[in-house]
């Protein structure tokens, strides 16, 4: 079956697996490529897939939407981080989360500035 992870920004994943098992909100799930056509939430987890070869391969999610249909498995997420080994993935994730965390600190710095300059204006203004 065709795997497809994509992201909001990205496609995270676009080949061919043989399994897949995924955390939904309702239990852990192993998909193969005759199951039946299936929706379901996925829960933050990470997702373990196997290529045609044999090769397992992990990819974490922040939540999602997974949908079977036919021969085409997708996984819609906010965000998602591919590694070839546990260990590996822990270490990305943890510097996602960092890089995520820093944007919005600067989002937030940005957005109490411009908050700050609304106020002494509209208090210039009353003068």
């Amino acid at each position: 079956m065709n795997l497809r992870v994509v992201t909001p920004r990205e496609v995270v994943i676009d080949e061919r697996a043989t399994r897949v098992t995924v955390r939904a909100e309702d239990g852990s799930r192993t998909f193969l490529p005759r199951h039946i056509d299936f929706v379901t939430a996925l829960a933050p987890s990470v997702v373990s897939y196997v290529r045609p070869g044999g090769e397992e391969r992990f990819v974490a999610v922040d939540e999602g939407v997974l949908t079977k249909a036919g021969d085409e498995l997708l996984v819609s997420a906010p965000y998602a981080v591919v590694g070839e080994r546990l260990g590996e993935l822990q270490r990305l994730i943890e510097e996602q989360f960092r890089e995520r965390e820093d944007r919005e600190r600067v989002a937030h710095t940005a957005l109490a500035r411009l908050e700050a300059n609304i106020i002494r204006r509209f208090m210039e203004l009353g003068d």
